[in-house]
């Protein structure tokens, strides 16, 4: 979830119950001010009516007054110094439905007759008055609620908007360009003390990263050198005819270590230059033809292993640097070769999006978690033990190029498939 959708859910959280209490507590007040003035009409009316009591001549003993807003009736009870106010409900014979009144009720002494005065007003347009006032209220209140999460949705949006800023930097840094970017100071103290923080750490990483490319290069190409002197007096000395068969067998087992020292050597300089990502091209790569050239380029092999290969290739276009492309097929495709069984099979099927090369081994399933790590070593039985960065280069390949690599075992076939989304 987003910053500011989790601050704009945390303020709606906040925002309602206080929005409920406050309509809550002016609907109570509304209502008892409604009362307030009922009941001070009502006070004002039975006092008039009191006055008119008084001067009024009656002839009867005995006054008998009743309609439902007004009544007079004789009692016993005792006389009441102050009214009585209650909110009552009377049936209204027109509406076939009770309706509300405020009624007030008090006895008094009239030509020495104690009476019950009982005077009532009707609620029902001051409810309707209160519901349009509640109304208005619910209306005022969502339109506050609307704009103010507008309002602080763009406020949050703008000030906010330096973190995203420098968020963007960071997600278009590339190391291989050496274009470090530089984050500016804004008007918010806590993002300048990140961006200066990000500023340094962007220093540091690009002094780093140059040290560690610096000493990769000049590591494999110092190493070249003398590797190559050493591999030559070793031939030099296997054309001695003068050398025992012991000696001959020691230098021979020498200079294929060498040759094997040689090989890792170039496969960690090209694992560098990958995680580097040293290789950039913006043009597409022909992957049948790059399939068609190993397959003739292993024919020899393949035929010495008797290996019946099965071939299905259709036009492909990848966006894929072309020495990646055939790093990642020659690395697939000797790997098939390398460790099939004598008179084995090998399958290659490439689409527009998929290279699959599936081949039979004796070897069992390569488990997953050494399946693409370096230095995951395998014997081979012809040529001694491998140096364990095949599988792990093709992994980075794909890493770096947007691509999905995969395998699969179903005894005796080991199968690799290399996907694209593009």
């Amino acid at each position: 979830m987003k910053l500011l959708t989790r601050s704009t859910l945390y303020f709606l959280v906040i925002m309602l119950p206080i929005f409920a209490i406050g309509a809550g507590y002016l609907f109570k007040k509304f209502d008892k001010e409604i009362r307030h003035e009922t009941d001070e009409e009502l006070v004002n009316d039975k006092i008039q009516w009191m006055r008119y009591l008084d001067t009024a001549k009656v002839d009867n003993a005995v006054l008998l007054l009743k309609t439902p807003e007004f009544s007079l009736t004789p009692t016993t009870a005792p006389v009441q110094k102050k009214p009585k106010l209650k909110g009552v409900r009377i049936f209204q014979e027109p509406e076939n439905s009770y309706a509300p009144f405020r009624e007030l009720s008090q006895v008094i002494s009239f030509h020495g007759q104690n009476y019950l005065l009982v005077m009532r007003k009707s609620q029902i347009e001051k409810d309707d008055l209160l519901k349009n006032i509640i109304h208005v209220m619910l209306i005022a209140f969502a339109g506050l609620l609307f704009f103010a999460i507008l309002f602080n949705f763009i406020i949050s949006r703008n000030v906010w908007k330096p973190f995203h800023i420098s968020l963007e930097k960071i997600r278009h840094l590339q190391l291989s360009k050496l274009d470090m970017p530089q984050f500016e100071q804004t008007n918010v103290h806590e993002f300048n003390q990140l961006n200066d923080a990000l500023n340094n750490m962007s220093t540091r990483i690009a002094q780093d990263y140059t040290t560690m490319k610096e000493l990769t290069e000049d590591a494999a190409h110092e190493m070249q050198t003398p590797l190559a002197i050493v591999q030559g007096k070793l031939e030099l000395l296997l054309q001695d005819d003068t050398l025992s068969e012991e000696q001959l067998k020691a230098i021979t087992q020498s200079s294929d270590e060498l040759q094997r020292l040689s090989r890792l050597n170039h496969n960690l300089l090209l694992l560098a230059k990958i995680e580097n990502q040293q290789f950039h091209f913006t043009e597409r790569t022909d992957m049948a033809a790059v399939t068609e050239k190993y397959l003739q380029l292993f024919d020899e092999l393949m035929a010495e292993k008797q290996l019946a290969v099965e071939q299905t290739i259709q036009p492909a276009s990848w966006q894929l640097h072309p020495a990646l492309a055939d790093i990642l097929v020659s690395n697939l495709l000797g790997n098939a070769i390398k460790y099939n069984t004598h008179g084995g099979s090998i399958r290659v099927s490439l689409t527009a999006t998929t290279l699959m090369i599936t081949n039979t081994s004796d070897h069992p399933e390569i488990p997953p978690a050494g399946r693409f790590q370096r230095f995951k070593k395998q014997e081979v039985s012809h040529g001694g033990a491998s140096n364990g960065l095949g599988l792990a280069i093709c992994k980075k390949i794909t890493d770096s190029s947007s691509l999905n690599i995969s395998y699969h075992y179903q005894s005796p076939f080991h199968t690799f498939t290399v996907t694209t989304n593009s």
